[in-house]
């Protein structure tokens, strides 16, 4: 088990490194959040340090911020930088072809999204575990505190079983102060549209649900890193909006 574990994590800090590789000199970068994006913020100090690389980097997390400024990397934000040239970060699930993903697990997902958003590059790294044919893992939800057990039940009206994370004794709670319920769908026929009815409902600040939004997947395999596109007709449907 333990030899296994370590065969992934060097895939995928072998992807991580792929992705900071990306990444130009004079850059401003949005670094995302969880193990993977650690990993590709360790490989871009590491490119700092040896190869003078002078970047600006938009972090989504407290966590990623600290682990960036110790690192040498410098911090900026979106009021002093409001277009980034890249992003670089992780995902729980991604379905290959429409590159749906579904993100959150680390709790950053409302910051990562509004990155991403402000990015004109999006480029995600996972291991190959985390490839799926549909989406079928639980999504975040981030709510505001007021009136979140309403929240719930609406989400449950839409046929989600949605769960605190943390529990009421404890709720885990993001930068923004924010609640996560984790609502499981089932396998998501649509993830557009869930999106879309969740997004509409009062209490809800943002979903884990990413779609339309990255350009690349670099997915750490055994035989080495595969990229990932966007199909051919998710591109045009892209392209038609």
């Amino acid at each position: 088990m333990g030899g296994e574990l370590a065969e992934v994590d060097g895939q995928k800090r072998a992807a991580a490194a792929a992705a900071a590789a990306l990444v130009e000199d004079g850059m401003t970068v949005g670094l995302g959040t969880g193990s993977t994006a650690a990993y590709v913020i360790a490989a871009l100090i590491r490119r700092v340090a040896e190869e003078s690389l002078r970047i600006e980097a938009v972090p989504t997390s407290i966590r990623s911020a600290e682990q960036a400024s110790a690192g040498g990397i410098s911090l900026t934000d979106l009021g002093h930088q409001p277009r980034l040239d890249l992003t670089i970060d992780g995902a729980d699930q991604v379905v290959p072809g429409s590159l749906d993903l579904i993100k959150g697990l680390g709790g950053a997902l409302l910051r990562e999204k509004i990155v991403a958003a402000a990015s004109a590059r999006l480029v995600i790294v996972v291991d190959g575990r985390k490839l799926s044919d549909r989406l079928t893992l639980p999504v975040p939800v981030e709510v505001v505190e007021f009136g979140w057990q309403a929240t719930a039940r609406k989400i449950a009206e839409l046929g989600g079983q949605p769960v605190l994370r943390g529990g009421e004794a404890a709720p885990f709670r993001t930068d923004g102060g924010n609640l996560i319920l984790d609502c499981t769908f089932g396998t998501i026929a649509d993830p557009p549209g869930l999106d879309r009815m969740l997004k509409l409902l009062v209490g809800v600040v943002e979903t884990g649900l990413f779609i339309d939004r990255a350009e690349r997947v670099l997915a750490a395999e055994p035989g080495g890193v595969r990229t990932l596109l966007p199909s051919a007709r998710t591109r045009e449907d892209q392209g038609a909006r």
